[in-house]
């Protein structure tokens, strides 16, 4: 019913990621290629012609579709009393490092993760505390007597969790869920959980909310939401925080509207009250063509390129790929791979201890271009 191989050119439209010379073929960044799915757009669209574009409040049919979606797509229901509206994830992540904080604490992260999780914890006066993952053949596993030594620093009084996880797509187990909850419970850690990924899985995989695990896992836990890395509208500035505890709550909320992050733009809550509401049948086709595209490039690099491991992921639209056979740090790998090629990819080291020597491609584009990507990254193998 959608079509997913047949996209507008994003040159010249002030596209962060394809800001690229002519010739090159930017698979870096996490944004889709694919338009927002027609629904959204036909919603958009009558906002539009409406013509006036005052300040906006945020309705009660916005908190209906999160409650809706996350119950039937997810399976946890939320309450109307824990969502609270703001522009982005990281604009709320950075306000809560600020408001649940003090000046050089800990802030604890399993690496390798979303690089801009740095940004946030250095930018707001606090420090990184890696815990990195434990690779097992071609997935990882959190490494829980870490994440508790890390935890036990009285020091360290928040934990960014991403769930699933960026860029390694794993969709963490209850299990892992559930020890987090209960050790963050025991130390006093309050758990960020970045799951703003959680609708791009594979089908027949689901992911399970960080507070639906446990009464531990709701009392410690923000959780990030949004439409936008599912249905593609980064640009317009719509998420939301789930805050299940009414003290940690009320800082929260407090935090989001001192930074001024908790007002809806004229577009946002129409946009995401339609993804939510329209978009079920729109998704479930792009992740059936996102995951085909991943098994043919997973196909092409182990018959092909058998010197790059593939990560085993259930989640996201981003594979990463593992070169250290080559010897050779990430940053070289990306310069070389884009120098040689045009590809451009992601290097592993941003995200931290694990990443070197690893690369993130985002497959979230037309097949054409993935099958393009792949032949660029073979030529680059065959070249070394």
């Amino acid at each position: 019913m959608y079509d997913f191989d047949h996209v507008p050119s994003r040159f010249g439209t002030n596209s962060l990621k394809w800001d690229v010379k002519e010739g090159e073929l930017p698979m870096w960044v996490a944004d889709m290629d694919f338009p927002a799915a027609p629904e959204i757009l036909a919603a958009m669209e009558e906002r539009l012609r409406h013509g006036v574009f005052g300040y906006s409040d945020v309705p009660e049919s916005w908190y209906d579709a999160y409650i809706d979606w996350w119950r039937s797509r997810h399976g946890f229901t939320m309450e109307k009393s824990w969502l609270i509206f703001c522009t982005g994830v990281i604009p709320a992540i950075s306000s809560m490092v600020r408001k649940l904080t003090t000046p050089n604490e800990k802030v604890l992260i399993n690496t390798p993760v979303y690089n801009i999780f740095f940004n946030s914890i250095r930018n707001n006066g606090c420090r990184p505390l890696e815990c990195p993952l434990i690779r097992e053949g071609k997935s990882y596993r959190m490494d829980m007597e870490a994440v508790e030594a890390a935890m036990a620093d009285p020091q360290c009084s928040l934990m960014i969790l991403c769930n699933p996880q960026n860029p390694t797509g794993i969709i963490w187990d209850m299990d892992t869920l559930g020890q987090i909850g209960s050790l963050a419970k025991r130390y006093h850690v309050t758990v960020i959980a970045d799951e703003i990924h959680c609708d791009i899985v594979r089908p027949g995989k689901a992911y399970i909310p960080f507070a639906s695990v446990s009464e531990e896992c709701r009392e410690v836990s923000v959780s990030c939401l949004a439409p936008t890395k599912t249905f593609n509208l980064a640009g317009l500035q719509t998420a939301a925080v789930s805050v299940p505890d009414p003290f940690l709550r009320h800082k929260v909320w407090r935090g989001l509207n001192t930074d001024e992050v908790a007002e809806p733009n004229a577009f946002a809550c129409v946009a995401a009250e339609a993804a939510f509401t329209k978009g079920g049948a729109w998704l479930d086709e792009l992740c059936a063509y996102l995951f085909e595209n991943r098994r043919i490039a997973e196909e092409r690099i182990r018959e092909r390129m058998p010197r790059i491991s593939v990560t085993e992921g259930d989640a996201t639209y981003l594979m990463w790929l593992d070169l250290s056979a080559l010897g050779m740090g990430s940053v070289e790998l990306q310069r070389l791979l884009r120098e040689r090629t045009g590809l451009y990819l992601s290097e592993g080291s941003i995200y931290g201890k694990g990443g070197e020597g690893c690369l993130r491609m985002n497959l979230a584009c037309p097949r054409e271009r993935v099958e393009d990507g792949l032949d660029r990254l073979e030529s680059f193998m065959l070249g070394l």
